[in-house]
């Protein structure tokens, strides 16, 4: 059951990012067809993000009341129908609001697929699992890439919209026909010591919530949200601008620019896999989980940014794609530590916790878009999101050099499946 449950939670991420991507390479067309600017297209691809961030936590809520299995039909179903129902969008406002409610639904499929993998995998083997999901973001943002120009030559974008949302509704059914419940329902308690009543009788524990707050107090919690918010920032922008980029500094077609924008993403599924399993590897070899999460983090976004930055100053198109590939390989294989870590931080909790490092991530995501948006509407100046880029990915490497969570988040709580 594990493989075949971890394999359905792949099927779904390159869906999902097949969908999500689907407005990154028309954004011109639709800006014409609507009337739009490229502040007002970055304004609708952040709104996306910014969604997706507000839903993580009610989603990880959902996740946990439901079970896995049951609240990922819900959200897959969701975010299709939302895909689909895109492709109908007359102007700006209806495709913010369209575009923004897809985000908010498609928030719950790595909070619920999370929670599959830490109810499934031990803990030795939840890095793997967690790069064979990166490896499958990266190849959904791949074939999105290739994939949706080659659509372009003979559909709209909307009838394109339309195709991308049945994989998921056929996922969702299939979902539900197949996989057994890889875990169930919890709900949490604090157990109190027994108090003493005024006649004598022991007072039985008294079940308490969580204590929620340590979501934003907890220092390493902090720092788990920070690194994902800086990395996530950063790998929008193969999610988001980069095929305009290739198309507004390198004066290539759109065809042209989508076969190069397939490169990053597509090396970066690899980075996502082999991350999880040299992860696995210096565990096993070293028994030391901080060398092999944190470890491994800071050495890949600093590459990250050190090739990002080289690439500002390489006129040659080819070598400058390159050493971004080098870039997205390392920026997913370094994003393997988060999920990792942020399993075993959460324990049976995972659901919230990783939605809450998701959130924050989300919010660096949406932000990136929307600030490139902004800087190319005022300067003109598309490499200025090249610069951002490298920036963000050096500073997620001074982050993970301070990250070292110990034992659980919710330590003090118990779990009761229900």
């Amino acid at each position: 059951m594990r493989y075949t449950v971890l394999g359905f939670l792949c099927a779904a991420t390159v869906i999902g990012y097949l969908q999500r991507l689907a407005l990154s390479a028309p954004t011109k067309i639709i800006e014409g067809e609507l009337g739009l600017g490229p502040a007002g297209m970055g304004t609708v691809m952040a709104t996306w993000y910014w969604g997706y961030a507000l839903m993580q936590l009610p989603s990880g809520w959902v996740a946990d009341r439901l079970g896995s299995k049951p609240a990922l039909i819900l959200f897959a179903v969701a975010w299709s129908s939302l895909t689909a129902l895109t492709g109908f969008a007359t102007g700006f406002t209806g495709l913010l609001l369209l575009w923004g409610l897809m985000g908010c639904a498609q928030a719950g499929l790595f909070p619920c697929a999370t929670k599959a993998v830490g109810a499934t995998f031990p803990r030795t083997q939840q890095a793997f699992a967690s790069g064979g999901l990166a490896a499958c973001m990266a190849l959904g943002a791949a074939v999105a890439q290739w994939l949706t120009p080659q659509l372009l030559a003979g559909l709209g974008w909307r009838e394109i919209l339309m195709v991308y949302a049945i994989p998921g509704l056929v996922w969702a059914l299939a979902f539900a026909l197949i996989v057994p419940s890889p875990d169930a329902p919890i709900r949490t308690i604090k157990v109190e010591p027994e108090g003493v009543a005024e006649d004598g009788a022991a007072v039985p524990p008294t079940p308490a919530a969580p204590q929620w707050s340590k979501l934003v107090t907890d220092g390493q919690m902090q720092l788990l949200c920070a690194q994902q918010f800086l990395r996530a920032a950063a790998v929008a922008f193969f999610y988001t601008w980069f095929p305009r980029f290739l198309k507004e500094t390198r004066n290539l077609t759109d065809q042209e620019a989508g076969e190069l924008a397939f490169w990053p993403p597509l090396v970066g599924m690899f980075g996502g896999f082999l991350g999880g399993v040299f992860s696995e590897w210096i565990l096993r070899r070293t028994g030391n989980a901080r060398l092999a999460r944190q470890g491994m983090a800071v050495a890949a976004m600093t590459i990250c940014a050190t090739v990002a930055l080289t690439s500002y100053f390489v006129e040659d198109t080819t070598i400058a794609v390159v050493l971004l590939c080098v870039g997205a390989f390392c920026g997913m294989a370094g994003g393997v530590s988060g999920y990792a870590v942020a399993i075993a931080y959460g324990g049976k909790r995972v659901a919230i916790v990783f939605a809450t490092m998701n959130m924050s991530g989300n919010v660096g995501a949406g932000l990136f878009p929307f600030v490139v948006g902004w800087l190319v509407a005022f300067t003109g100046d598309w490499n200025l999101a090249l610069l951002l880029f490298a920036t963000l990915f050096a500073a997620d490497a001074v982050c993970w050099t301070f990250l070292n969570p110990k034992g659980t988040l919710f330590n003090d709580v118990v779990d009761v499946e229900v």
